[in-house]
Formats: structure tokens, C-alpha cells, sequence
């Protein structure tokens, strides 16, 4: 399962070295980018492979079609007209063929329901496996000028090195405008062999600037930890992996090791991930009780639940952006209604609904809107996110120019006097 959606930099130390800011695929599905706007589910363990994904006769008519005889027709005299009078003889079927998937899915107007064709798909399941060779940077959808951008960029990586900001618009990828662009497509442009380079424009600031980046490949951390002054554990969660749980348990060892008397736990630019692996995290912090819930446009209603045996009992604080989205908004609503911990920072991205992948026999998949999901107390925040208990825009100009990170100063002032 996976919760798709719109998202370390240097060790974090006293001053924070989070790119606070950053940014909602697959949320693993980044090398050169994670495709930020993973869902909430991907029936089945998709990231894994898709041996559990639910597969589709893909000539199969299924129930509830809203197409018919008239639009085959149809298809049948604009191919006809197109090979009869269209300029060119060069025209591939399977081009054609692929136009017509595609254009079906985008026809539905949701931006995280897709057409793969066999070979998109295998690039697609490639991606949630580990280490990619591309620049190393989140992207999601700037829903507002429908461009994609810059979530963060991957510690160490080459997107970091050749100082690819986040919320940095992608406007061309060596010349081809991105406008409108599925985050699939924009991935596919920017990754390529190890060694070469891609150019982007970026728009940022009000300025374009080219931005030219060599590839390589890129191994993608999940959690970061580290031990702040006065007992103040620090632990970072970049996106929800299948790793993603024993890597946060690790931390939280570590931090207890350390002397742990409260603890950071910063979600900024999260893009999502893997639900399990969200719920997985969520156990060893929350009560017994609701996790997260989904229902269908039929009701059904799919629940996750704590049993409460690791409720974290420590001051707990979190910090969210505006590129914290789905899996990350799970947990940090979650905290936030069993009041667990206080959230400092901005409004969160508001990814509320779930997307599930099929795959269909010939090697295609579609991946498609299939429900909502709601936090323990019923929110379901989707285009609205989740509003910090302590509200704190970040200081760009003081991170960039003074490497002081104001939003995880905020948390660790929240956080001493809950520790008081």
C-alpha cells in the first residue's frame, strides 16, 4: 500500500540543517525524483513489485463503462483520417494507441490517476526498488501554476551540489516545457545514464536560471537522528519506505541511548510513502486506538489500528510544512488529534485521497483515485491539510544566507518548555 503525494541536507545540529520548506509517489519512486504525489494506498505492497497489485484483463470490459459503441466508431474514423490524410507515413500504432489510454485517465480531471504503458510501468516499479541513477530531488505538482517542482533535494546528492532549492519550479528539462506534465513523464526526462548531464530551467524568485546537473547514482536515506542540547532528540523522516520502520525504531533506540527527555520529529517535506510503513511509525508513538480509516464512494470502510503496547510517553513536537503531504499528514494528524504531540510550522499539503495501481495483462497498469482517508477523529483534510498548533513560516533568507533554521528553533523552544 502506499500513500501517494506532493515534499538532508547536511547533518542536523543546534541551527538545523533541514531544508525546511521542501516540499506529494511513488514516494519511493525517486531517484531522480520522488513522484510527489503519492496517494494513500497502492493496492497490495506496490512498491515491492507488483506481485500482490490486483490485475486486469486488459481487454476485459468491466462494470459501471460510461463509453460505447459511438466513441469506437469514432476512434476508428480519426485513426482512419489520420492515416489517410496526416502529412507524415512515420505514425506508430502504439503511439496512437498509448495517446488514447492516456487521454482516457487525464479525461477523469484527477491529477494522480495515470495510464502506464508497459514500459512506463517498469521504469515506475524500478524507481521504488533503492539506488537510481539520476539527480537525487523529491518533485511534486505546483498544483497553482501546474508545474512541477522541487520537493528537496537528497542529501549528498547532485541535485543538493548544483544547489536545486526546494520549491525551486521545474519549467524545462534541456528544452522541453514541463507545463501540465504527468510527474512520470518529468521523472523520465530528468533520469538517464550515469555520467551524463540534464539541463534544467528553474524558475525561482521571480528569476529563470538554468541549473545543469550530472547524474549518478543516488542511494536514498529514509530517517535521520541525531542528539540536540539539553536532551532534545532530533529524528527526521524523509518519506515512508518499507525500511522506513526499522530505520525510526533504530532512532528512537539511539535517542534513548543518548538520554532522550523529548523528542523533534520532523515531517517537512515528506512526501508520503508506504501506508503500512506510516502505520508501522504511528504504533510505536500513539495510544491504543484508530490509526487511520479510508472509505469508498460505496462506504466500505478499511480501518488501521494501534494496540498501544509502544505509546510514546516523552514531550513530543512536530514540525510540517506545506510539502508535508499524505502519509506524513496521516501521522501528524494522527498525533495531533490524540493530542500526542504539538505541531509547529505551516499547513500541510492536504493530500487526503488514495490512489490504487492495477496492472493489466499486457504489462500496462493504470493507477487510479479509489477512496478518502480520515484521521482517528474523522478529518479528512484533503485540499485543506492540517494546521499547526504553533504556526511558524520558515525564514528562508536566514536558512540560505545564515544556515539558522527559525521553524526547528521554534520546535526546540516548544519543546523545552513541555519538558519543564
Amino acid at each position: 500500500m502506499e500513500i501517494y503525494e506532493q515534499q538532508k541536507q547536511q547533518q542536523v545540529s543546534g541551527k538545523g540543517r533541514f531544508i525546511a520548506g521542501m516540499a506529494v509517489g511513488m514516494v519511493t519512486a525517486l531517484l531522480v525524483v520522488c513522484v510527489g504525489y503519492l496517494g494513500f494506498k497502492i493496492q497490495q505492497k506496490v512498491e515491492n513489485g507488483s506481485q500482490d497489485s490486483q490485475q486486469v484483463n486488459a481487454g476485459s470490459s468491466g462494470q459501471g463503462g460510461t463509453l460505447g459503441e459511438a466513441v469506437s466508431e469514432k476512434i476508428d474514423i480519426l485513426e482512419y483520417m489520420i492515416g489517410q490524410y496526416y502529412y507524415k507515413d512515420d505514425i506508430e500504432r502504439e503511439a496512437l494507441e498509448n495517446g488514447i489510454y492516456r487521454g482516457l485517465l487525464d479525461a477523469v480531471g484527477d491529477p494522480y490517476t495515470s495510464y502506464y504503458n508497459e514500459e512506463d510501468f517498469n521504469t515506475f516499479m524500478e524507481q521504488t526498488m533503492g539506488a537510481y541513477y539520476g539527480i537525487g530531488a523529491y518533485v511534486a505538482q505546483d498544483i497553482e501554476r501546474n508545474y512541477p517542482k522541487i520537493n528537496s533535494p537528497i542529501p549528498g546528492s547532485p541535485a543538493e551540489e548544483a544547489g536545486l532549492r526546494p520549491n525551486d519550479i521545474i519549467y524545462e528539462v534541456d528544452g522541453v516545457s514541463t507545463y501540465g506534465m504527468d510527474l512520470d513523464k518529468v521523472v523520465s526526462l530528468i533520469k538517464g545514464e550515469e555520467g551524463t548531464s540534464v539541463k534544467i530551467n528553474i524558475y525561482r524568485d521571480g528569476e529563470y536560471m538554468d541549473v545543469t546537473v550530472e547524474r549518478r547514482q543516488v542511494e536514498i536515506p529514509t530517517v535521520e537522528q541525531e542528539m540536540l542540547e539539553d536532551h532534545m532528540a532530533y529524528i527526521r523522516i524523509i518519506e515512508f519506505d518499507d525500511v522506513t520502520p526499522g530505520q525510526f525504531e533504530e532512532a528512537l533506540q539511539a535517542s534513548r541511548s543518548g538520554g532522550m527527555k523529548g523528542l523533534v520529529l520532523d515531517l517537512r517535506g515528506n512526501p508520503g510513502g508506504s501506508v503500512d510503513a506510516v502505520v508501522d511509525v504511528a504504533r510505536m508513538l500513539l495510544p491504543e486506538g484508530l490509526v487511520v480509516y479510508t472509505e469508498d464512494k460505496h462506504g466500505k470502510r478499511e480501518e488501521y489500528r494501534c494496540d498501544g503496547s509502544h505509546e510514546f510517553e516523552l514531550p513530543l513536537v512536530v514540525l510540517v510544512d506545506g510539502n508535508s503531504a499524505s502519509a506524513s499528514e496521516l501521522l501528524s494528524g494522527a498525533i495531533q488529534d490524540y493530542k500526542k504531540g504539538t505541531l509547529v510550522g505551516t499547513t500541510t499539503f492536504g493530500k487526503g485521497i488514495v490512489q490504487q495501481l492495477m496492472t493489466l495483462r499486457d504489462g500496462s497498469a493504470i493507477k487510479i483515485t479509489v477512496s478518502s482517508y480520515y484521521t482517528p477523529k474523522g478529518r479528512n483534510i484533503h485540499g485543506t491539510g492540517i494546521e499547526p498548533d504553533v504556526e511558524c513560516p520558515f525564514d528562508g533568507e536566514a536558512y540560505y544566507n545564515n544556515d539558522f533554521d527559525n521553524q526547528l528553533e521554534k520546535a526546540k523552544q516548544v519543546l523545552a518548555d513541555m519538558m519543564e
